[in-house]
């Protein structure tokens, strides 16, 4: 029996843990899988040490860039990402980073992506974006961040971004915890009325299955879609890197 979790903070939400759970009931597995709910990545050590069977670790908000200088090696994707979101454990105890972001989220949007989305406005500048990023990359899209403190030609900030900026940018992706349970009445501050049906409007957040923030966008007549795909996806590609020798 093997030992699996997910480390981040406030995860009570969480949906690794289910996933897992009942991936491991329906395929008859004896592996558990745990949240380590921390307030800080100075507690990693002590949960590795002392979890004597854990072979892979996911890795949420705040932590997947904190958790790097903690880490034996990153695997080539992931460092190119510069995030973490999976960590394999061998059997002699290195800690191998990797990233499985991209992978869902690519996988999950490229069903709704039409030929005239180019370009993609990215809210937030946190380490799910950053695997964002080299998703739109390999997609050929180009993108802007949207930030809350402008830092060169790449940001926006959300003072300074109008109407015509969201015209100009055809697909939006949020990538802030805005409107996760339990404070769905959140959403990020962009102008919403430039928003239309040429736009396909993308949500990391799965729980709830609509936030306010693809409420909206759905209201203004976009394509919308949230993150439950995109978790699924990388959730089993984090199972496929545990399960290699």
């Amino acid at each position: 029996m093997a030992e699996f979790g997910l480390i981040g903070k406030d995860i009570d939400y969480s949906f690794s843990k289910s996933h897992f759970g009942e991936k491991f009931k329906n395929e008859g597995l004896k592996h558990t899988y745990e949240n380590f709910d921390i307030d800080s990545i100075d507690k990693f050590p002590e949960i590795i040490s002392s979890t004597k069977r854990l072979r892979g670790l996911n890795v949420t908000i705040p932590y997947k860039e904190a958790v790097i200088p903690y880490l034996t090696r990153l695997h080539k994707t992931a460092k190119k990402i510069g995030a973490v979101n999976t960590i394999k454990i061998t059997k002699k105890g290195k800690l191998i980073g990797y990233n499985t972001d991209y992978f869902g989220f690519k996988k999950s949007i490229e069903p709704h992506l039409k030929s005239h989305h180019k370009k993609a406005l990215i809210l937030g500048t946190g380490g799910a974006s950053k695997a964002i990023v080299y998703a739109l990359k390999k997609l050929g899209i180009d993108y802007k961040y949207v930030s809350r403190k402008a830092a060169g030609n790449h940001v926006f900030t959300y003072v300074t971004l109008t109407e015509n900026d969201i015209k100009s940018y055809q697909i939006i992706i949020n990538c802030t915890p805005l409107g996760t349970y339990p404070k769905t009445n959140e959403c990020p501050d962009i102008p919403y009325d430039a928003i239309d049906k040429t736009h396909l409007v993308f949500d990391l957040i799965y729980n709830p299955e609509e936030s306010k923030f693809l409420t909206i966008a759905k209201l203004k007549g976009a394509t919308i879609c949230n993150g439950s795909k995109m978790l699924e996806l990388q959730a089993e590609k984090a199972w496929r890197i545990w399960q290699k020798c």
